[in-house]
């Protein structure tokens, strides 16, 4: 019996352990094992590009293998809540949109089974993108100035297309309302390309959608190019202006960004090392080259940095759902 009780003393402590999050030593050694990526959304969209490209060059910065791995549903929350309840390790991280991780709080709040303030580790901003406002040819409009003034001639007459309900691309038209006290019916689709596709054949006045998924309409003269909705000109689409040009405008700047997160909980010497290695990755001229090509600015931020990036995007995704009462829970 006193053998017994010295032989569950002495496992004890080694069983304990076992649900203990990884020790500065073991981060050290991080990553000893395959990561695995989380994308919230479906294989061959602009995030999962965006994942891929960062994977690739990740496999060189950690010397070891990056996984992705999707998994859609629920406007991106179900990838993400897959990850806050994940080990707190660093071998299971989110690529998450500024949907899921910063707007989805404001819009879904009767479904959020979440908190990504509470159950998800900033990691660092990988990338900011802009959405580009294109009008189709036969929209007698060539500049946002245009665009206003036809609007505020017949309030209520213009149509606007986004891909879903309470995401960027619908704040993007809800802050462009706001500001330039017009109105326009929102029309939203389940993908880019219906959306595009219907600007293009004039049955929807305007869309707000990624360059990428944007840029064989305006090259083929499908759809014309207004601006990007970023505060200033991208670099990847100089010619296009920035709505924020526009007189009465210039507080206009609402982007898509995508970060990296792990679990709430995972240790701050591992969060570290993977933001000095998406750091590192991305000072490649080569990795950033193909994320402007993707229509996003490389931007890494250290874990603090984009918490406080997160905070501030998410006051004024806030402000702009409450104003124009969007709700996904009717």
């Amino acid at each position: 019996m006193r053998f017994a009780r010295r032989l569950l003393a002495a496992l004890t402590p080694l069983a304990a352990g076992a649900f203990i999050p990884a020790t500065p030593a073991a981060a050290q050694d991080y990553p000893s094992r395959p990561v695995t990526l989380i994308v919230p959304f479906s294989a061959g969209g602009g995030v999962d590009a965006i994942a891929r490209l960062l994977a690739e060059k990740l496999r060189d910065t950690l010397k070891q293998n990056i996984v992705v791995e999707n998994k859609p549903g629920a406007s991106g929350m179900l990838g993400a809540q897959y990850v806050a309840k994940a080990a707190p390790d660093g071998y299971t991280l989110l690529l998450g949109s500024a949907g899921e991780t910063a707007i989805n709080p404001y819009v879904y709040k009767g479904r959020m089974l979440y908190s990504p303030e509470k159950d998800l580790a900033p990691v660092t901003l990988v990338t900011r993108v802009p959405n580009v406002l294109v009008a189709g040819p036969s929209l007698q409009a060539s500049s946002v100035a245009e665009l206003v003034e036809r609007a505020r001639a017949k309030p209520g007459a213009l149509t606007y297309a986004t891909s879903g309900v309470g995401n960027p691309q619908h704040l993007n038209g809800e802050l462009l309302q706001s500001l330039a006290g017009i109105t326009m019916v929102h029309v939203p689709y389940k993908g880019a390309s219906g959306q595009l596709a219907d600007v293009a054949s004039g049955n929807v006045d305007m869309t707000f959608v990624s360059y990428a998924g944007a840029a064989p309409f305006i090259q083929g003269g499908r759809v014309k190019a207004l601006a990007v909705t970023s505060a200033t000109r991208a670099s990847f689409a100089r010619d296009i202006p920035a709505i924020a040009e526009t007189p009465g405008l210039s507080a206009y700047a609402l982007e898509n960004w995508f970060g990296l997160y792990a679990p709430a909980r995972t240790p701050p010497a591992v969060v570290q090392r993977v933001y000095e290695a998406v750091r590192d990755a991305l000072a490649d001229p080569a990795l950033a080259q193909r994320l402007r090509e993707q229509g996003g600015e490389p931007a890494p931020l250290p874990p603090a940095e984009f918490a406080a990036f997160i905070a501030s995007e998410s006051k004024q995704y806030a402000a702009i759902v409450e104003r124009a009462d969007i709700t996904a829970d009717k």
